[in-house]
């Protein structure tokens, strides 16, 4: 009769989780899971052209200064990540000629990073196939809806 009981108390445990995680946890959960699918699905599509989500976000925001260029202590304020996840970062980016780095004129301790043409190139494909996911992913909703979706995304986002 134990183990019954047991089992009764266990199922009754995982049942009240389970509410707890959709009543409570629920927005932030289902956020979640919605970011890891669409990482998932990124970093598919992008093993294609060598590249992970973690690696285009250098080449995005290398992208959008005027010179192609950032500080590794840009880097690694922008992608929010140590040091050494920066450097680790750049160094198979520069491997796979998608970057140049060196010094700065005035000081050559501060390492710089370029994007190279090459890497200019990857990233505007890379874009491509992530704006294809995210089409998919609200391919479920009509035009308004997405609308709607957009919004209120924007809104809980700027909320913070």
């Amino acid at each position: 009769m134990g183990i019954v009981n047991e089992g009764i108390q266990n199922t009754m445990f995982v049942l009240s989780w389970m509410y707890m995680e959709e009543q409570v946890l629920g927005p932030g959960r289902l956020i979640k899971q919605i970011d890891d699918e669409i990482e998932k699905r990124a970093n598919n599509a992008l093993r294609k052209i060598d590249l992970t989500v973690a690696q285009l976000y250098v080449l995005h925001y290398l992208m959008k200064e005027p010179d192609g260029s950032l500080t590794m202590k840009e880097v690694e304020k922008k992608l929010h990540v140590a040091q050494s996840t920066a450097t680790g970062l750049s160094m198979r980016l520069e491997m796979k000629g998608l970057i140049v780095s060196g010094g700065t004129k005035e000081d050559r301790r501060i390492k710089v990073i370029t994007i190279t043409e090459e890497g200019r190139c990857l990233t505007r494909t890379a874009r491509s196939y992530l704006q294809e996911i995210g089409r998919d992913m609200v391919s479920v909703l009509t035009e308004e809806e997405q609308t709607v979706f957009m919004t209120l995304l924007k809104k809980v986002r700027d909320g913070f």
